[in-house]
C-alpha cells in the first residue's frame, strides 16, 4: 500500500488545497494529510479546526485521512509507515524552498526513505496562497472565489477586515 503525507498549515484552507488533495490521492491509496501546528505563526483557526475545515471541502474522504501533526514529516513518515511526502509548487520560489527542504528530509530520514513528489497547480490556482487570502481580505477585497462552498461562510467571519 503506498502512502503519501501531504504537510501544511491549511489556515485557511483554500481551493488549491482542496485540488491537491483530490490529486494526490489519485497517485496513492492512501494520503495523510497532516495539518501542522505551527508555533510561529498565529493561526485564524486552531489545528483542529483546520482539519474539520479540510473534511468539510472535500467531495469524499476515502482514502484521506486528516489529522493534527506537530513534528518533523519524516518522523510522521516513519511512524505511518509513508513512502512519500507531497508537495505542492506553485512558483520557482517554491520550488527552490521545496527542493532544499526535500533534501534536508532525506538527511533526517536516514534509513527511512523520504521521497517527495512535487505537484503542480492547476492553473487557475497557481497564484493561491492562504497568506494571499488573509492579505487581500485584510484590505476588504473579495475573496469568496479563493474558498472553498463548504466553509467559506466560516472562514470569512474570522478573516480580519478593513
Amino acid at each position: 500500500m503506498r502512502k503519501a503525507i501531504y504537510p501544511g498549515t491549511f489556515d485557511p484552507p483554500h481551493r488549491g488545497h482542496v485540488d491537491l488533495i483530490e490529486r494526490g490521492r489519485r497517485l496513492v491509496d492512501e494520503l495523510i494529510v497532516a495539518v501542522a501546528i505551527n508555533r510561529d505563526k498565529r493561526a485564524l483557526f486552531t489545528a483542529e479546526e483546520r482539519v474539520a475545515l479540510i473534511e468539510r471541502s472535500l467531495r469524499s474522504t476515502d482514502g484521506v485521512r486528516i489529522i493534527p501533526f506537530d513534528g518533523l514529516v519524516v518522523e510522521l513518515m516513519a511512524a505511518e509507515g509513508a513512502d512519500f511526502i507531497l508537495r505542492g509548487i506553485r512558483t520557482f520560489t517554491d520550488f527552490e524552498a521545496e527542493l532544499a527542504m526535500a533534501y534536508t528530509n532525506r538527511e533526517l530520514a536516514g534509513n527511512h526513505h523520504a521521497e517527495t513528489l512535487f505537484v503542480l497547480p492547476r492553473l487557475e490556482y497557481s497564484h493561491y496562497s492562504s497568506r494571499r487570502v488573509k492579505e487581500v481580505a485584510s484590505f476588504g477585497g473579495a475573496v469568496d472565489h479563493f474558498l472553498p462552498d463548504a466553509i467559506r461562510d466560516d472562514v470569512a467571519a474570522r478573516l480580519p477586515r478593513r
